[in-house]
């Protein structure tokens, strides 16, 4: 999988398929991991998702396992030119919010575990409404100046949100979020359907939506009646519905036909919406890394069925 999607207004040209990296260090250890992120580049992987809040949740882990194992892989592998990779800020308990002062601290901590001098696309990982957007714009701002971030992010913003603070970089000159990370699947449309597609739509850039796979609900592993021992397996019984298990079953039913995995029927239909880059879905085995890359086009009919 060679080829390269643009990012709409960012410098960016990356993979159909955008790796999570917040298994590394969670379910995956550093040598699991190592493998996964081989068989993605592999694979013609190049985009790399991460944050400084992974893997926080993990008893013991104070955030940044993620990024650090990241950093000691492009380290041993000699290849960070060849990856585009993306982190967060935010929502680490010790990194907390979008003021200037905590965006400049966290942005350095990630540097250091990442082993580079550079981040290629920032994202604000939730929005701060305590901190007014010029303050988080002019920072990141900064960033971008002096070489450290190359483009800016937002995840978990709405639409009006998005618009205030397009509205705001252009008036003071500030660089532009021009990517927006929020959830996005088959079987969770209404809230980005609603509300921020229609804003990506209007400001002119793209969605490189999280859960692309439903934390592996539409893999197929989860069936009625069925136990799936997974450290995802909690979340994804929030899908267990009748609607979502009609939903899959068109989703199993059109990867026989294309002798693919049912991950990649459903990043193929997310590649396919308006206003979608690419997707993000991780992997913690190998297998799984083959079976998200994947490459299928659904026609005009097959995505009708989900419509």
């Amino acid at each position: 999988m060679s080829n390269r999607i643009r990012l709409p207004k960012t410098n960016l040209e990356v993979s159909p398929i955008c790796l999570g990296g917040n298994v590394f260090g969670w379910s995956a250890n550093q040598d699991e991991s190592f493998a996964v992120l081989d068989a993605f580049v592999e694979a013609g992987g190049n985009f790399i998702d991460t944050a400084d809040v992974y893997s926080e949740w993990v008893e013991g882990h104070v955030g940044g396992e993620s990024e650090t194992i990241l950093g000691e892989w492009m380290a041993a592998r000699g290849n960070r030119p060849q990856i585009i990779l993306a982190t967060k800020v935010a929502m680490l308990s010790t990194r907390p919010g979008l003021s200037r002062a905590n965006i400049m601290a966290a942005v350095d901590d990630s540097l250091r575990r990442l082993q580079t001098d550079y981040i290629d696309l920032y994202y604000a990982h939730q929005d701060d409404k305590t901190t007014a957007l010029e303050e988080t714009l002019g920072a990141f701002d900064e960033l971008v100046k002096a070489g450290k971030v190359r483009n800016i992010g937002a995840s978990n913003y709405d639409g009006a949100r998005l618009r205030e603070a397009s509205q705001v970089s252009n008036e003071n000159g500030f660089a532009e979020y021009s990517v927006l990370q929020n959830r996005y699947n088959l079987v969770d449309r209404e809230e980005y359907e609603s509300d921020a597609a229609i804003a990506l739509a209007e400001l002119g850039f793209s969605c490189v939506p999280f859960y692309g796979i439903a934390v592996g609900f539409l893999t197929g592993k989860y069936q009625p009646g069925v136990d799936v021992e997974s450290a995802r397996a909690e979340g994804a019984k929030r899908y267990f519905r009748d609607a979502n298990w009609a939903t899959l079953a068109k989703v199993s039913k059109l990867a026989r036909g294309h002798g693919v995995s049912e991950a990649a029927i459903a990043l193929a239909w997310l590649r396919a919406q308006p206003t979608v880059g690419v997707p993000i879905a991780s992997a913690r085995t190998v297998a799984q890394v083959a079976e998200l890359m994947q490459q299928v086009e659904l026609s005009a009919e097959e995505l009708a069925l989900f419509n």
